[in-house]
């Protein structure tokens, strides 16, 4: 592992040089340098800590159920949240269901001993995609139980290489690994792994939390008004070019764009796209004035997942770029999800699309013949919305299961 330490304290270089010019990295630099200060002082010598890693937000929203039924049977753990990302780390630093968030150390082996020494550990969960050899190692030497958790493995991946043998001796220090599918557990049966279990994803459990306590938002009630709505939450350009146009045939419908990016640059290229159909920021909107508009554009963070309850369809973005974002805020509501083709990472949109739930886009005619069928065919449109919200359901009690096989049920 001397190859991957070497290589981690030059990753660390690198995005200290990239820190002067990108703001991301430059929040990662100044997150880093507080690290063990934030242990030292927020730390009780006295307590154990059950430590929680997530890499980004999305990760965390994973272990976020694990930590809450935590909190709420052993009120007296203390949990330690950490994230690789700022992304993470940024939006949720100050969430309470942990007593101390920070940034994870670079994975070498001096940061590895500062921080085992800093805070005592008596479980870590690494949430998904997160495996750093040298933590494992640490955290194994010192007895500590590790588990994996709604972890996906794939073909590619390094650990199943001939040449990842070292790589993959990383995983045999995980007591557990809790998988989100069958292709996983057989790989890591490949590779003489064999303390696995399938339960799925996390995500279900949080999904369905957050459906249940929404937020009801009377001026996008009044807006939509009982009409057929179509909502696109986290929309890039690619995504918008599509679903824009065929909605300026349709002016019976009203329309919901919840951009992934609001900044200037992007609200006015939106509304640029929308020339013809009456629309309106919702920074702009009020009850008085909303009912004149058809098309509502979220120009803040925190509602999608509430305001997904007011739609008969709906389009998540990212499919033309990195990755589809969350299909499940959407599906709990028993609306058809739609998606762009960059979804094969993604298990739920494949079982989605399985269960004709979710259905991949793959260009504006594929759009435009779904969302025809579905506006002639309304029982087509229920039934679709139907399995989306039942598969969601079927996904749920994942947490609880995790935490019965480890003993903190």
């Amino acid at each position: 592992m001397i190859i991957y330490s070497l290589g981690i304290y030059i990753f660390a270089g690198c995005i200290k040089i990239a820190s002067l010019f990108n703001k991301k990295a430059r929040l990662l630099v100044r997150g880093h340098k507080q690290i063990f200060s934030i242990l030292e002082e927020q730390t009780d010598r006295k307590s154990t800590y059950l430590w929680f890693h997530a890499s980004s937000l999305g990760e965390f929203e994973q272990g976020r159920p694990l930590i809450e039924r935590i909190h709420n049977k052993h009120p007296e753990c203390r949990i330690l949240l950490t994230f690789f990302s700022p992304s993470g780390y940024e939006v949720r630093k100050d969430y309470k269901g942990a007593d101390i968030v920070c940034y994870i150390p670079f994975d070498t082996p001096h940061n590895v001993r500062r921080f085992l020494n800093t805070i005592k550990i008596e479980k870590a969960f690494f949430i998904k995609y997160e495996f750093w050899p040298n933590f494992l190692r640490g955290l194994n030497k010192k007895g500590i139980e590790i588990f994996s958790v709604s972890s996906i493995f794939r073909d590619n991946q390094l650990f199943f290489k001939w040449y990842g043998k070292g790589y993959a001796k990383a995983l045999t220090y995980f007591k557990h690994l809790f998988v989100q599918d069958r292709h996983s557990k057989d790989l890591l049966r490949s590779i003489g792994i064999s303390n696995v279990s399938i339960v799925g994803d996390t995500r279900a459990d949080r999904v369905i939390e957050v459906a249940a306590a929404s937020k009801n938002y009377p001026i996008i009630e009044k807006f939509v008004n009982g009409d057929p709505t179509f909502i696109a939450g986290s929309s890039w350009p690619a995504d918008e070019e599509l679903f824009i146009p065929y909605f300026m045939t349709k002016p019976d419908w009203k329309l919901i764009i919840a951009p992934h990016e609001i900044h200037e640059e992007h609200l006015a290229e939106i509304e640029a796209r929308l020339k013809g159909r009456d629309y309106i920021r919702l920074s702009q909107a009020s009850l008085e004035n909303i009912k004149g508009y058809d098309t509502l554009i979220i120009d803040c963070f925190g509602m999608l997942s509430s305001i997904y309850r007011y739609g008969h369809i709906a389009y998540i973005g990212g499919g033309f770029g990195v990755g589809i974002h969350n299909v499940l805020e959407a599906a709990v509501f028993d609306i058809p999800v739609l998606f762009g083709p960059n979804n094969q990472r993604f298990r739920e949109a494949q079982e989605l699309k399985q269960l004709k739930g979710g259905f991949e886009i793959t260009d504006a005619y594929s759009l435009r013949i779904l969302i025809d069928k579905f506006i002639s065919n309304p029982t087509a449109l229920k039934k679709a919305g139907r399995a989306a919200g039942d598969y969601v359901r079927s996904s749920s009690g994942t947490s609880d299961r995790i935490l019965g096989e480890i003993g903190l049920d």
